[in-house]
């Protein structure tokens, strides 16, 4: 799993970098400021949990359990469902789906807590 969860956590890294430089460049003149802070949010975590992926990779690779696993998953689904539905309500203004972003955040919190856990009973 480590080099899976390697690739997602660079993968994801290279797209928020790409992202923050479309939100800065691109739609600072097309958004409206509260849906801009909203999409640097998207950003901001996407490239903290990429990181948190690459953590899980390292920690998979030398402490490897079902618990390293479960933690690369919850920054990878937190990922898709947190910042995926800021990136979507910041560009589409659909607010029903800022209601699913806490179940992205509760994965975020889920990853580090399998983290610390794998890391306590190494």
């Amino acid at each position: 799993m480590q080099n899976l969860f390697f690739a997602f956590g660079s993968g994801f890294s290279l797209l928020a970098v790409v992202f923050g430089a479309f939100g800065a460049h691109a739609l600072r003149a097309k958004l409206a400021p509260d849906m801009l802070e909203t999409f640097e949010v998207a950003v901001r975590y996407q490239m903290y949990h990429s990181l948190g992926l690459l953590a899980a990779a390292w920690a998979d690779s030398h402490w490897s359990s079902h618990i390293t696993t479960a933690s690369g998953w919850c920054f990878f689904a937190g990922i898709l469902i947190f910042s995926g539905s800021l990136y979507v309500l910041s560009l589409t203004g659909i607010r029903w789906l800022g209601a699913i972003t806490p179940i992205g955040g509760l994965a975020f919190i889920a990853g580090w807590g399998c983290l610390t856990l794998a890391a306590m009973r190494a």
